[in-house]
């Protein structure tokens, strides 16, 4: 086969059984990989219905065509399983280097099925296959893990693995691969932890086939030069990383504070990544094929956050530090690497101490539970509650059940900031409409990433749209949302779409896969992944109203600054999304959108 591999992996955990399955051609074509592929085996294999925590939910690591290949930003995979924070479709996707290794040892992917009785790490090694104790390693953290796992195996093997709160079930585990890498959001590190399944370690040797090589080269060059000479992917991300959104963010009234009381942060300079760069940076990091370069390794040298890790990226310094009102930038790294080291998301982690923040200012959480005062700009306070969290102890047992569930406890549910039980993360659709429309129809919660209207209502890429504005934010945030499956199913980068878009990636496609086809075709591929998992979250039980904003943004008006007097307006662009989805007014795709897409 060209592009892929043509095996994947199924291991049965519960009776220990390997067995090695040819990909399913027809399906590769319809769904490419990574996230549509992993989706559309959950759809024909699992009872949307079932308990994300269960034996019966099957947990789902796949590349992509492009996985490892000399594309563009190359080193994706994808993990897909049924969600323990959402109970939505979960498909959460890493960089690193772990992906191209599975697939140098000849695999598209791993189904892992049942529950081990004792931990079980699965160790491969090419064409050699087979499941080992992980009772020495259980309680180890991720870092632990990983380099024990090297030791015992190669040092050139890669390691994907949970942490102590995957295996405690935080409904925010993370899926962890060298050592910095995470499979974030929705909680997948606690279906890995639930199955005992500790790691994976992989180390392969084998080459993967192109269509036509030739112009495969030439495809890739062309991508990598425009990565090159843009901007964003040339310098900015490398420079900064994605911290520089900081201020950008900041400036225009979107930077989401206290627990979305506010939007914007009058410390944000002191958290952004102009500033992480001059204090804690110690260089940048990419991922397997990258050009990018926007990872930051960082060491804070002294003090009482005295560490070393990697991050925070954009996302985990906002819900550590604006949302929760810190401006110790010390702090916001120190909580992010005990995120990383245990092995959970910071975005949520940092979201859930937000929202007991403003509890605690309103009455609603005592001291005396808590163990301790808890107010917002807190830094101390992060710090505690994220390891308190990742090892579920204290009162960060309630805060491990994430922000929807824990202001639930006490009444009040409307104080987490969330879509689908998952925290938005640092846009405020108030600011960026087209943003608010994208957390409300995400199929996995809250999310940025599924498309990224940010990129042109904010950075005016590929064009400038007015943030304020719902006017074809729809038709934009459907084309976003499609692409963006394609890129995830291809498994490259998605931040390479800042200087590329769908004839970039369709020629590697075509060239890597040798494919016949228009551009157009292959976005309908990413409709069609589109649709599917949206079939899934419909017979999981979602409806129209899990289509929903919180309150304070439907609601509350901003109070100062470019979006003053601005709340989401979102009827009118979800009325317009659903029509142009080819959904009924319910949010249902109709008959004859499912008959277009072959589903």
């Amino acid at each position: 086969m060209f592009g892929w591999m043509g095996t994947i992996l199924r291991v049965n955990l519960t009776d220990g059984t390997i067995k090695k399955e040819p990909l399913n051609k027809n399906d590769a074509c319809l769904y490419l990989g990574g996230r549509g592929l992993g989706t559309k085996i959950m759809m024909d294999e699992v009872d949307p219905q079932v308990d994300p925590l269960s034996p019966e939910n099957k947990l789902i690591f796949m590349t992509g065509p492009l996985t490892g290949t000399a594309a563009a930003c190359p080193g994706r995979y994808e993990v897909i399983s049924k969600a323990p924070l959402t109970g939505s479709i979960g498909a959460s996707n890493s960089g690193g280097h772990f992906g191209p290794e599975l697939k140098y040892a000849g695999y598209d992917g791993i189904i892992f099925e049942g529950k081990a009785e004792k931990p079980v790490y699965l160790s491969i090694n090419n064409d050699e296959v087979s499941l080992k104790s992980a009772v020495s390693l259980w309680g180890k953290t991720v870092f632990e893990t990983t380099d024990e796992l090297l030791k015992a195996t190669s040092e050139d093997a890669r390691v994907t693995c949970i942490g102590p709160a995957g295996e405690k079930l935080v409904k925010f585990a993370t899926v962890m691969n060298d050592k910095h890498r995470a499979a974030g959001r929705s909680g997948l590190g606690a279906v890995m932890g639930s199955k005992n399944l500790k790691a994976v370690v992989v180390r392969g040797t084998k080459s993967i086939q192109v269509a036509n090589p030739e112009e495969f080269i030439k495809a890739c060059w062309d991508a990598r030069r425009k990565l090159k000479a843009h901007p964003v992917t040339g310098t900015g991300l490398g420079a900064y990383g994605t911290e520089i959104l900081v201020n950008i963010l900041n400036q225009s009234g979107a930077l989401p504070t206290r627990n979305w009381q506010e939007s914007s942060f009058e410390h944000a300079d002191e958290t952004s990544g102009e500033t992480l760069a001059a204090k804690y940076l110690v260089r940048n990091k990419g991922c397997f094929g990258c050009s990018i370069g926007c990872g930051r390794v960082t060491r804070i040298p002294d003090g009482p956050f005295k560490g070393f890790g990697e991050g925070p990226e954009y996302e985990a310094g906002w819900s550590l530090g604006a949302d929760c009102g810190v401006r110790d930038l010390a702090a916001i790294c120190k909580a992010n690497f005990i995120c990383n080291e245990l092995g959970f998301d910071p975005i949520t982690m940092g979201s859930t101490i937000a929202c007991a923040m403003e509890m605690y200012e309103k009455g609603i959480l005592a001291k005396e539970e808590l163990g301790r005062d808890l107010n917002f700009g807190d830094a101390e306070g992060i710090v505690e509650f994220t390891r308190l969290t990742g090892l579920r102890e204290g009162f960060g047992d309630k805060m491990a059940e994430g922000s929807f569930r824990l202001a639930s406890m006490y009444g009040h549910p409307e104080l987490s900031m969330t879509v689908k039980k998952q925290e938005m993360p640092a846009y405020d659709g108030r600011g960026v409409q087209g943003m608010g429309l994208e957390y409300a129809t995400s199929n996995r919660g809250g999310c940025h990433v599924r498309g990224y209207l940010t990129s042109p209502e904010i950075l005016g890429i590929p064009q400038k749209l007015d943030p304020l504005v719902t006017t074809d934010k729809a038709m934009w945030l459907k084309i976003f949302q499609d692409l963006t499956a394609v890129v995830d199913s291809a498994n490259i980068c998605l931040f390479s779409t800042f200087a590329i878009g769908l004839p970039e990636i369709s020629s590697m496609l075509r060239t890597a896969l040798g494919w016949d086809c228009t551009d157009e075709e292959i976005l309908k591929i990413g409709e069609r992944i589109w649709n599917l998992e949206k079939l899934f979250n419909l017979k999981a039980g979602f409806t129209k109203a899990d289509d929903r904003l919180p309150d304070r943004l439907l609601k509350e008006q901003v109070k100062k600054g470019p979006a003053k007097g601005k709340v989401v307006e979102l009827d009118v662009m979800l009325t317009e999304y659903y029509a142009l989805r080819g959904w009924d007014t319910e949010g249902i795709p109709t008959d004859e959108k499912l008959k277009e897409l072959s589903l």
